[in-house]
């Protein structure tokens, strides 16, 4: 099963990975926002960054729960 595959199951049946996936959408979303300004202010900056640290501990988060559904299914 490949990991859109997984993603999608998870979303049906996890709470905490739907939540944790619409955290990390959510994320992207002001990430873009921030991406499409042509000029940031130092503030702007911090909070880029801060968010884009934030998105990729999601992010991680996300592949370990792909890595344990993956290794509590049977093997075909």
């Amino acid at each position: 099963m490949n990991d859109e595959k997984i993603v999608e199951v998870l979303k049906s049946e996890n709470d905490d990975f739907r939540k944790l996936y619409s955290e990390h959408r959510h994320l992207d979303e002001l990430l873009n926002d921030y991406n499409a300004k042509h000029y940031l202010s130092p503030d702007e900056e911090i909070e880029k960054k801060r968010l884009q640290k934030e998105k990729l501990y999601k992010k991680d988060k996300i592949a370990a729960f792909i890595r344990d559904y993956r290794a509590h299914q049977p093997q075909a």
